[in-house]
């Protein structure tokens, strides 16, 4: 594997982290500027946020559901297997909710309606935030068991948060909001972040040779892991 090879000594320590520190300050400048906008710092989802999802077979366009359903907090109109919608709605009021049900109830009168009340999806809300802490909390707890170093306890930690800032906020501008699948994937990024960052930490102080090697060696296992 030829482009995994280079030469460690052509940059410095700071020169190899300026990168994942900048990428890092961006990610958390996205992550504060959306949390003092909207008071969280990813825009939520139906599943939290509350709402009404509608699934329906059409061979409607979506042009042609955004025009029938233009009076209501549209969100988002997804397509799926054959002539299947799925359609997305923000909270509404019990008048406009019973108007809305009627009209789908008179255009596609087999459609499938759920509604996620906001009290309850603030309920999710807090409890996908504490799975999240309270696994990041764990991870932290048993990689600062495990090396009993500081350095390279610390330098495991900030590549966790690393990657879950900087995956957050590129959730934020690509509009992509949190839902129960997307908090499912952000846990599961925490374990594989801390699985893959143990490996490579553990190649550099366990094994024998010399430190260019190690680096050579933990980079090139690196790169094929992330590809």
């Amino acid at each position: 594997m030829e482009f995994a090879r280079y030469d460690i000594n052509k940059f410095s320590p700071r020169q190899m982290i300026a990168l994942p520190l900048v990428l890092l300050f961006l990610a958390v400048v996205v992550l504060g500027f959306t949390t003092l906008t909207t008071g969280m710092p990813l825009t939520p989802g139906i599943d939290f946020a509350g709402g009404t999802a509608v699934t329906i077979f059409t061979s409607d366009s979506r042009e042609t559901i955004e025009a029938t359903f233009a009076e209501y907090p549209l969100l988002s109109v997804g397509e799926g297997i054959g002539d299947g919608k799925y359609i997305q709605f923000g909270p509404m009021d019990d008048d406009q909710y019973r108007n809305f049900v009627a009209l789908v109830n008179e255009n596609y009168p087999d459609a499938k309606v759920d509604q996620i009340g906001e009290t309850f999806g603030k309920t999710l809300q807090g409890q996908a935030f504490l799975a999240l802490i309270f696994s990041f909390i764990g991870v932290a707890l048993v990689i600062f068991l495990a090396y009993r170093n500081p350095v390279s306890s610390g330098a495991v930690v900030l590549a966790a948060i690393s990657d879950i800032a900087i995956t957050a906020a590129a959730m934020q501008v690509l509009g992509i909001p949190l839902s129960l699948g997307t908090t499912a994937a952000l846990l599961m990024l925490i374990g594989y972040s801390a699985d893959s960052n143990v490996l490579l930490t553990t190649r550099l102080l366990k094994r024998k040779g010399k430190l260019d090697e190690k680096l050579s060696g933990a980079f090139r296992t690196g790169i094929i892991m992330t590809t």
